[in-house]
């Protein structure tokens, strides 16, 4: 089976992660640090914060952005769920935004419209997630301007993105946002195994999101109520949570972001291939906006169903059943059954359900070869023709 996805790892990362099992720290100790240090210097951020997973990079987010009971968050509908449940993880409500039929991002168009009225209802957002849905960063200057006017506060949700740029400048500089979060799961562009990162200009964001991953818990004298008691003294200064990194994770992520522009750079050497290779069936291919240098986490085609035979699923399946590991990214997540008992109904978003209809994602990974991406189109134009 050829995987939609899989990790890239090689002597260097093994032995990266053997240094740190044969030393004296397993956690909290010089390697996370230095993961921070080195993205944030690579993308431009002046602080970066490592944490278990992205999911958890955004809820700090969300908690440092003061998102609470009776806030509202929005996001865009094609992502994965928890673009939307870290608002709910802060008692926050959710809503969503429908997604520009040409990049699948969420719409600015649409988000415009949709803030007119919730200004007349008194029912702005506080904070809005924009997902670089594939890795192509959303219309970051529009939703900034946006922003600015309506008064909200913006998390890029960069999961897909890490290595990608926005107007010539790496996704991660938070030039038009609050924060932006990095996934390290192994079917992104690098990987710490599971991870995240939470990365601000902002110094006071950046204090309180280091606070709550870590239980809340400082040993900077300039948080306490008082003068330590000894130099073992901590202070609980909030309620946080354990959402830290493992230095085994930090050294892998290190090692693995010495090839980040070299792994983002294979993906576009396939995408192009694929583009080659794919334009003269019936499939509408990637569109990629001139401003954007796109991650390529994902590389996803749309089915013009209305000239094949098959369905959505027959296709779907019949690739599967052809040792290709299709996925699909992603359900919407107002079609949850848990966000449908809070009201969302089928034909909320249609661009996003007509997208989710047709949408396949492909094998998509630098260790991807030539042949095997042979095979696949083999394999998909196999079926299209049936």
């Amino acid at each position: 089976m050829i995987p939609y996805g899989k990790q890239d790892i090689n002597q260097a990362d093994i032995d990266s992660v053997l240094e740190v099992l044969n030393s004296d720290f397993l956690t909290q100790g010089p390697k996370v640090p230095l993961f921070e240090q080195t993205l944030a210097k690579k993308v431009g951020a002046k602080h970066a914060l490592a944490t278990n997973s992205a999911t958890s990079a955004l809820h700090i987010a969300c908690l440092a952005l003061d998102l609470g009971k009776d806030d509202w968050l929005w996001t865009t509908p094609v992502t994965f769920v928890a673009s939307a449940n870290c608002g709910l993880y802060c008692g926050a409500q959710v809503d969503f935004v429908d997604i520009d039929p040409d990049t699948y991002n969420l719409s600015p168009k649409a988000l415009e419209a949709k803030l007119v009225t919730a200004k007349q209802e008194g029912k702005l957002p506080k904070v809005l997630v924009a997902v670089h849905l594939c890795g192509q960063p959303c219309d970051m200057q529009a939703i900034h301007t946006l922003s600015q006017r309506y008064g909200f506060k913006v998390i890029e949700d960069a999961s897909h993105a890490v290595g990608g740029r926005y107007q010539g400048d790496y996704i991660g500089n938070s030039r038009y946002s609050d924060i932006t979060v990095f996934s390290f799961h192994p079917v992104k562009i690098i990987t710490t195994a599971e991870g995240g990162m939470a990365l601000t200009n902002d110094d006071h964001l950046a204090e309180k999101m280091n606070l709550f991953r870590s239980h809340g818990v400082t040993r900077d004298q300039t948080l306490m109520t008082h003068e330590p008691d000894g130099p073992w003294y901590y202070q609980q200064v909030t309620l946080g949570f354990n959402y830290r990194m493992t230095e085994l994770q930090a050294a892998l992520g290190i090692s693995q972001s010495q090839r980040l522009d070299s792994f983002v750079a294979r993906r576009h050497q396939l995408a192009q291939r694929y583009n080659e290779l794919l334009q003269n069936l019936p499939l509408t291919l990637p569109w990629q906006h001139p401003d954007s240098y796109s991650g390529l986490h994902l590389y996803v085609v749309r089915l013009q169903l209305s000239k094949i035979s098959k369905n959505h699923r027959q296709v779907f399946e019949g690739l599967r059943e052809k040792g290709i590991g299709v996925n699909l990214h992603y359900i919407p997540v107002h079609t949850q059954p848990y966000y449908q008992d809070m009201g969302f109904r089928p034909g909320d978003f249609p661009e996003a359900e007509k997208y989710y209809s047709e949408a396949i994602s492909l094998p998509m990974y630098q260790g991807l070869t030539d042949q095997q991406q042979s095979d696949v189109v083999l394999a998909l134009k196999a079926l299209l023709e049936e």
